[in-house]
């Protein structure tokens, strides 16, 4: 069957032949060692499309262009976007092109890539837009033909009438886009998709294997300068600024100083890193200067705390503690991370009078402009946001914070200017993952049923350090989920999860624990809380049990969960982002040595758009939760982190990844999250499996640090 939609002005704007395609990105090599960049017109590009929405443009040719809005990092939805409006436009996808939208609200919504929302807002938007140009297509066809259009299909770029092929899309594009956009639309029954759920080559393949220039640090433009900035540490301000080594370095231009950094402006960035090295600055106090030291104290007074905020109390937390045969206590915490893209921030600026043009990295065009804006005392719609593709981002490029500093730059030299962060920039910059402590309780009665949960959060900038309203949240009858928070100088952002990053393990570790003395399989004593739920729901439920129980069942059959002896399992599981993720690990004793041999994963996201895509989320989610569960760490001493670059701040090894299998439930449901449910999981199955292993429980990260570890060999092994 068929579903109707209904269409609206925002969605579909009403266009006239004379319609254009906007603006394009073009990228080109100057020279071997020059790459750049340059502002294509529709004329240059598209070779006289005409637009149908924001979100295609076919061509008198028959060439079809489709706009990726969102920014992409890594995700894959320059090639997952296109794909949706493709199927639904039944388009001949060898004939489609692929460019990166620039920031356009007028056109698009939500044009930001966070919170793994970007696919479960946009998927039936997409679908509209090209199943509307395909009803233009057809209905213009029909006017020719003086048929009716429900005798018309389309069929990869081709327009049939009973069979017989009649015209090729670009044939009737003219016609079609003098036509109006209909009130409703039909959208494909998903069992007809013929490009969704197949493995389609990432549309920027070759110019990434080419090195074709597609990142922010691959812009260019005549007259530009380039800039690298000292940034103080947290909890300082400038004192005195000694440049007169800086200055002497070739290729050199000026030293400025502004708001509390100090930047180095010349025509290249080696010697703008030899410079800044020169830079002598002497800082003073501006507040409270903290070290790791502090950090320890505060969060231990914050767990022992008389007061903290509720987020949800159901029951009598109270009296089930006090009428417990058993109680369970632990306490787990986490240190700060760097986001550690593979780029370091960057940004290019050309402040013309009340006008700006942005070109770079981020997630959230909308809010560079608007920062900007504000900034320079500029109406917004003067200021053009360019998209390049990000090297990474995991939320760091969410901030806006190193954009506006290009916008300043340009401002205070009334010249283009592109700002550079090294990696020591990056690492010593800010916006890290925020430091949290958890206390958790757990209440038994006589037959190993959980009575009672509490858990209370500690965090440094971390807002609110719990997630209260998920699993086991409605599973138990009496539950207090609170928060206490401490203000610090230290900036901290979303981080890859926010929150369950790490939260997952803590309390997926923590439920291990609470089986464990109650006697029980971890796998069961999970189900066992999700039937509870279902059968006597306690306060709301935010989340699906079904879903969740779906992705338990099939990650505990797909790893052959408690069926060979010699294997030592860890379970966990957990809902992030709309979408589920159960998560099992394997080890095996070699010689007197723990060997991580497998993760195997069962993952809810709803349709799967593109498997290849998919694949890459979750592998490389585990990977990332792996290697930040047992090696990164960030510390600080009066306000610096005493980590600045990789020699310091470990982070995972190829050789260190183990075999990873990988499996989807499918639940029918429209796509939900993909970016980051699957790295919360990964920690706590590695560390019940480590536990199962050798009887050790590991509360803190990263795990090499901790003493429980300290003698534990444990060895990575691809089958």
């Amino acid at each position: 069957m068929e579903k109707l939609l209904k269409t609206n002005r925002r969605d579909f704007l009403k266009v006239a032949a004379t319609a254009t395609g906007g603006l394009f990105i073009g990228f080109y090599w100057s020279s071997c060692d020059s790459p750049k960049m340059k502002v294509l017109t529709d004329d240059e590009v598209l070779s006289q499309a005409l637009d149908f929405n924001a979100y295609l443009s076919i061509s008198p040719s028959g060439d079809i262009v489709i706009y990726s809005p969102n920014p992409e990092l890594g995700q894959n939805i320059i090639t997952s976007f296109p794909m949706i409006v493709a199927e639904e436009l039944d388009a001949d996808w060898s004939k489609v092109r692929v460019f990166q939208a620039p920031l356009d609200n007028d056109k698009y919504d939500r044009q930001l890539t966070g919170g793994s929302g970007a696919m479960p807002h946009s998927w039936e938007r997409l679908r509209k837009a090209g199943a509307t140009a395909k009803h233009l297509l057809l209905t213009a066809a029909a006017e020719r033909l003086s048929v009716a259009v429900v005798e018309l299909e389309g069929k990869e770029g081709v327009i049939y009438h009973k069979g017989k092929k009649q015209f090729e899309y670009g044939e009737v594009a003219g016609d079609a886009a003098k036509l109006t956009a209909p009130d409703e639309v039909a959208l494909k029954d998903p069992k007809n998709f013929k490009i969704i759920g197949t493995p389609v080559k990432n549309v920027k393949n070759k110019d990434m294997f080419t090195g074709n220039p597609l990142y922010g640090m691959d812009v260019y433009r005549e007259g530009m300068v380039n800039a690298m900035i000292q940034r103080p540490p947290f909890g300082m301000k400038i004192k005195s600024v000694d440049d007169s080594a800086a200055r002497s370095v070739s290729g050199v231009t000026d030293v400025i100083v502004f708001n509390n950094n100090v930047a180095v402006v010349g025509n290249s960035t080696w010697p703008l890193i030899k410079a800044k090295r020169q830079l002598r600055i002497e800082y003073e106090p501006d507040g409270a200067v903290e070290s790791s030291f502090d950090h320890d104290r505060i969060m231990k007074e914050m767990l022992d705390s008389k007061t903290a905020q509720v987020m949800r109390k159901d029951g009598d937390v109270d009296a089930a503690f006090k009428n417990a045969a058993q109680i369970i206590t632990s306490e787990y915490q986490c240190p700060f991370l760097s986001h550690s893209p593979m780029e370091p921030q960057n940004f290019f600026a050309h402040v013309k009078g009340d006008k700006v043009e942005l070109i770079g990295p981020t997630q959230t065009p909308d809010r560079a402009r608007m920062e900007t804006a504000q900034l320079l005392g500029i109406p917004k719609e003067n200021i053009t946001v360019e998209l390049t593709r990000l090297g990474g981002g995991f939320g760091r490029r969410l901030r806006a914070d190193f954009v506006v500093e290009a916008a300043e730059l340009s401002k205070i030299l009334d010249k283009p200017v592109k700002v550079s962060w090294t990696r020591e920039d990056d690492m010593t910059g800010g916006a890290y993952r925020p430091a949290v402590r958890y206390r958790f309780q757990a209440a038994l009665d006589e037959n190993g049923n959980m009575t009672a949960y509490k858990l209370r959060g500690a965090g440094i900038n971390a807002g609110n350090s719990t997630r209260e309203n998920n699993f086991p949240s409605g599973s138990v009858d009496n539950l207090l989920i609170e928060n206490i928070e401490h203000r610090s100088p230290i900036t901290t952002n979303a981080w890859r999860a926010p929150i369950t990053n790490f939260l997952a393990y803590a309390e997926q570790s923590f439920l291990d624990e609470v089986a464990l003395a109650a006697k029980k399989d971890p796998v069961k004593f999970r189900l066992e809380l999700l039937d509870r739920a279902k059968k006597n729901p306690v306060g709301e439920i935010h989340y699906d049990l079904d879903r969740m129980q779906g992705v338990i069942e099939l990650a505990a059959e797909k790893s052959n969960w408690g069926k060979n002896k010699d294997v030592l399992q860890g379970f966990s599981v957990y809902f992030s982002h709309r979408s589920y993720v159960a998560q099992v690990a394997d080890i095996v004793m070699d010689g007197g040595q723990a060997v991580l041999k497998k993760i195997t994963a069962a993952t809810d996201c709803g349709v799967v758009v593109h498997p290849t895509g998919a694949n890459h989320q979750v592998r490389g989610g585990i990977v990332d939760g792996m290697g930040h569960a047992m090696f990164t760490n960030m510390t600080f001493e009066n306000g610096l982190p005493r980590q600045r670059n990789f020699d310091s701040y470990r982070l995972i090894r190829m050789k260190e990844v183990p075999e990873i299998d990988v499996h989807y439930v499918d639940s029918g449901y429209d796509p939900t999250g993909l970016g980051e449910p699957a790295l919360p999981p990964t920690g706590g199955a590695i560390a019940n499996a480590i536990f199962a292993a050798t009887g050790r429980r590991l509360r803190s990260q990263p795990f090499i640090e901790q003493k429980e570890f300290s003698d534990i060999k444990l060895q990575i092994r691809r089958t």
